[in-house]
């Protein structure tokens, strides 16, 4: 007689499963791993099947479930909220084209939000928002006049 019967290993694996998700947040993926464990302990205890096929089905049931809550799940997203405003043009912003400014202590892609103006090197700025890795700037001056 094995020591640890197939039913009581699945519950093993699904309560360390679903307690790894109280540590070590993993947008729930561990917990559903660990619920579709303990759906095989039933399943084992239940229907006595040969280990490697209780394994396939914890391997497709984690990842149905894993699917199924992305659906019901807010999607994390990246904030876009700028710290500072200010910024100091490095280069010339050409009309329409990129630059560089100092932002923040870091040297940044930039676009005048005006495509039609072009921005003087050592000028100050007002960053408006970022689009990817490019910070869309105005002249001080303009929005000071």
């Amino acid at each position: 007689m094995p020591l640890l019967s197939p039913s009581l290993l699945w519950l093993l694996a699904g309560a360390m499963l679903c307690s790894v998700e109280l540590f070590v947040p993993t947008a729930f993926v561990a917990f559903m791993m660990g619920l579709s464990a303990f759906l095989v302990a039933i399943v084992a205890w239940v229907l006595p099947t040969a280990f490697p096929l209780q394994v396939v089905v914890w391997l497709l049931l984690s990842t149905a479930l894993v699917f199924v809550s992305r659906r019901f799940l807010p999607h994390a997203r990246a904030s876009k909220t700028l710290d500072a405003k200010d910024a100091q043009t490095l280069t010339e912003i050409p009309a329409g084209q990129t630059g560089r400014v100092l932002y923040e202590g870091n040297s940044w892609m930039a676009r005048c939000e005006d495509g039609v103006e072009a921005i003087a090197p050592n000028q100050s700025v007002y960053v408006v928002r970022r689009e990817g890795n490019t910070l869309i700037v105005v002249p001080r001056n303009l929005l000071h006049s």
